[in-house]
């Protein structure tokens, strides 16, 4: 039975999910930044001292990095939480990290009694909260035992897709070439559109209610439209994820001697909007390095 669930990390996912699975749980919460531990423990989250403190006994951690080197240091850097991990345990992975090194952490947990369970994820802060989220999963069949309940709590659409660690991490990588692919296109639509006087929103209507839709143009593209307001559009997805998300597809794809030029261009936006300051920006400001100026 799992029933004590600790949350590594508590910022834009962390927290909703942390507060989602306090719902059904025992969950423990720690992040670095003490405001975040307090908006937690406000929601029915334990708040622990450390890291070490929250994964200590608990059947299930959640953890959430940006780089596979970092979940290698967050699980055996000098102050590693592999140690304090219960038998049985599984560490359960959210974030896109790509598939490198993934096999290897997952060998040297399972020395120490422990189980990764390979689940990326993809949703908004809301969609968190909600327990709405879309989750891929690689993972033996008995640390995904442990790990369902967790996951059935996040999500509500859950597909197991291998029986072995990285092998979310492969589907997630797939999944995002063509998201930043139609974030793209769908940037150079709306810019084109924009460029030749149409009004934005009907043009936009009229995409989505035809062939030419896509989620990504449904979901993207009002936020595209607001992207030259002072403020710009709110940020549900940050422009440099896609900056590491296609390096990621990138680096994929040359392993496997395989040619993604549509995906390389994609990628040659992002690091654009990057180095042009928006990093920070909802995605959907890659409109910007198409068209830096609306003409309508």
């Amino acid at each position: 039975m799992t029933s004590t669930v600790a949350v590594i990390g508590l910022g834009a996912m962390g927290l909703p999910m942390a507060t989602r699975l306090a719902q059904r749980f025992d969950v423990r919460g720690f992040d670095i930044a003490p405001e975040r531990v307090a908006l937690a423990a406000g929601n029915g989250v334990a708040a622990s001292p450390s890291a070490a403190d929250a994964v200590s006994g608990a059947d299930a951690v959640l953890v959430a990095v940006r780089t596979g080197g970092q979940l290698h240091d967050l699980l055996f850097g000098d102050a590693g939480l592999a140690p304090h991990l219960a038998d049985g345990s599984v560490v359960i992975l959210t974030s896109t990290v790509g598939t490198e090194g993934i096999g290897d952490i997952a060998a040297r947990l399972a020395e120490q009694g422990a189980h990764l369970v390979d689940a990326p994820l993809s949703g908004g802060p809301v969609r968190a909260g909600e327990g709405d989220l879309l989750i891929v999963v690689g993972a033996a069949p008995s640390a995904l035992e442990t790990a369902r309940p967790v996951l059935d709590q996040l999500a509500s659409t859950l597909s197991i897709v291998g029986e072995k660690p990285g092998d979310g991490q492969a589907l997630k990588t797939v999944n995002q070439l063509l998201c930043g692919v139609h974030i793209a296109a769908a940037a150079e639509a709306l810019a084109l559109a924009d460029a030749l006087g149409l009004d934005r929103e009907k043009t936009l209507e009229a995409l989505t209610a035809g062939a030419a839709s896509s989620f990504m143009l449904g979901n993207r593209g009002p936020r595209a439209l607001q992207a030259y307001d002072e403020e710009g559009a709110e940020v549900l997805s940050r422009l440099d994820i896609f900056v590491k998300d296609l390096g990621i597809v990138g680096d994929a794809a040359r392993r496997a001697h395989l040619s993604t030029p549509v995906a390389a261009a994609a990628e040659q936006l992002f690091l654009l909007g990057e180095a042009q300051g928006l990093g920070a920006r909802d995605d959907s400001a890659v409109i910007r390095v198409v068209a830096p100026e609306r003409r309508s």
